[in-house]
Formats: C-alpha cells, structure tokens, sequence
C-alpha cells in the first residue's frame, strides 16, 4: 500500500467532512433566552449574546403563557392554557407542548387528561417537572422519561397559576389568584400542607435566594406580601410605588425585583431593609423576571411592548431592548449540558 497517498486521501476526507459539517450544521449558542409570546401564539429564541432572535415557533394550541427548559437546556415545555386570561370565561387547554431547540420543532405533546389550564411549570431536584393545574386545583406532576402525568397534589384553593419551589424540592408554594391565598405543598409526601390567607387577590410568587422567604403581590394595593417560610405566615409587608406583579431575586440573594405594569417600572427592594430603594424604566406593562445565572443581568418581558428588557443589575438601567413579538410573557433561561 502507498501510506502516503492514503494518508493524504483520509486528511483531504476529513478536511471535506468539516467543511461539510460546519456549513450544513451551524452551531447554536450554548445559552438561550426563550420568551412565549401570547399575541401570535409563539416561543422566541433569542441568543442573548448578540440579543437576536435565532428562531421562533409558532404553538399548535391556544395559547401558552409560560415556558420551562428541561435541565439539560435541549427541550422546551410550553404549556397551553387558553384562550382567556386567570379566572376569565373562555376555552381551557389541557396540552404541553414540547418543542427541541436544536432543531425548533415540536416534538411531543404531552396530554394531562382533562381541561386544566396548565400554566406555569417547573422542574424539581427529582427529575420531575410540576405544573400548575388552574381548573383542577392542583399542581401536576409529569415524569419527563414516559411524557406523562403521574401523580397530582390538591391546592385546595382553585387558580393555583404560578408555583415556586425550594432548592431542597421538598417544598413548593402555589400563589391562587382569585382567593388571594398561597398554598403550601409537601413534595416529598405529595401532599398539602397549609393555606396561607394574603388578600383578596394575590398574583405571581417567588422565594427568596436562600428559601427564607416567599414574596407574592396583592392586586388591590401597592403591597407585596412576605411569608416566613418557617412559620408559614404572612410576616410583613413592604410598600410599591404601584401595584406590583411578578417578583424575582437576585442570583447573590440582595435585592429583589417586582414588576409594576401600571407604572412600566421595575421597583427594587433591599432585603435587607425590606424596602423599595429605585425603580427602572422599562417598556410598557412588564409582568415576568428571569434572572440571568451566569451574569448580573436581569430579563424583564413586557407585554405591552411585545420585547423584553435587559436590565444591567450595576448601573440599573436598561442595557438593550430585544423585539420578540406581541404580548411577550413567559420566560426561561436553556443551559445545554
């Protein structure tokens, strides 16, 4: 054999395959934003490098409002709620779509079994990914290996709409819009624990960086409620500049964000003072904050604005403005493993 001329043949074939691959195949980025658009029934992925929108797909049902990433950052769960909003006449989804970001299709659809209004889901340190169940009075439990529903754990309360879970995943908090209460949920066991009365409605929910504490809004005054996760009370209260909504901390536990749609403003509250210290302009009407985990950045949607903005956690101030489409909700951070 001529081991020069094969050797040369075997680079030339290798070089060709590269070429091939890089050209045919372009790479994603390994971090993607994603955000669920309500007004044209859609998921944008947005490349938060460049704050570009790399891609986008449109839902088979009606609508979604929220997304989840799996752990591994290569799917995305959106599931489909509706076409009204909490508590509002209207059709009632029962589906989860389930779309992989590589290739931005949908891939499954995951039926829970009956009308529900699933809303927001999350995954749990178990595997498991729970979702709020809105008409059934419970969160759903759905194992991501089969695609299906489990198991499920009552509220006790109906509108359970958002959910947030201890670092532990042996404790899950539900905020009920319409009854102006949270519940307490033993993930462990799968079971209620308590109801938290707050006010007489009470939107969104977070806890904070180290779980101490779960922060919920109520509707009807520029409030935002605190709940000692020890004693599962409402402890105190921290005054807004105007009716708060959604809620989230920051990834070093100081501050926490709380969304004013009324005002187009992010106030900013010390934890450690438990008060508001600034607020930032950002677009009209901004509901959800996702926390960037790797920088000291903040993503806020803005329904009315159809974009999200990108909040610069050290100057506080918006850094950039990311057009996604109307009515920009729900949003996620992927992490490819």
């Amino acid at each position: 054999m001529n081991w020069p001329l094969a050797l040369g043949a075997l680079a030339l074939l290798l070089a060709f395959r590269t070429d091939g691959s890089k050209s045919d195949e372009p790479a994603m980025p390994h971090a993607l934003l994603l955000v669920v658009n309500q007004g044209d029934q859609s998921l944008s992925i947005v490349d938060p490098g460049s704050g570009k929108q790399v891609g986008k797909i449109k839902t088979h049902g009606i609508r979604g409002h929220e997304v989840i990433a799996s752990p591994d950052g290569r799917l995305a769960y959106v599931p489909i709620y509706g076409d009204s909003g909490v508590g509002q006449p209207g059709s009632s989804g029962q589906t989860i779509e389930v779309i992989d970001l590589a290739t931005q299709k949908i891939v499954n659809t995951i039926d829970l079994g009956r009308p529900v209004r699933p809303h927001c889901a999350k995954f749990a340190p178990d595997g498991f990914m729970y979702v709020t169940a809105e008409l059934d009075n419970a969160v759903d439990i759905i194992d991501p290996q089969s695609q299906k529903r489990i198991a499920s754990i009552a509220t006790e309360r109906p509108e359970a709409h958002m959910l947030a879970i201890t670092k532990d995943g042996k404790r899950a908090y539900t905020s009920n819009v319409g009854s102006g209460t949270v519940t307490v949920l033993d993930l462990v066991h799968r079971k209620p624990i308590t109801v938290i009365s707050v006010a007489d409605i009470a939107q969104r929910i977070s806890l904070s960086a180290d779980d101490r504490w779960v922060f919920t809004a109520d509707q009807k005054k520029p409030r935002l409620a605190v709940i000692d996760t020890k004693s599962n009370t409402v402890s105190s209260w921290i005054s807004l500049p105007s009716v708060g909504y959604g809620t989230g901390p920051t990834i070093d536990g100081r501050w926490l964000l709380v969304t004013m749609p009324s005002a187009s403003q992010v106030a900013v509250v010390d934890l450690q003072q438990m008060k508001v210290v600034r607020s930032v302009p950002v677009g009209a009407r901004p509901v959800e904050i996702l926390l960037r985990p790797d920088q000291p950045i903040a993503y806020i949607s803005c329904m009315g604005a159809g974009e999200v903005a990108v909040v610069d956690l050290n100057k506080w101030e918006v850094s950039q403005t990311i057009k996604t489409a109307p009515g920009a909700d729900g949003l996620a951070w992927a992490q490819r493993q």
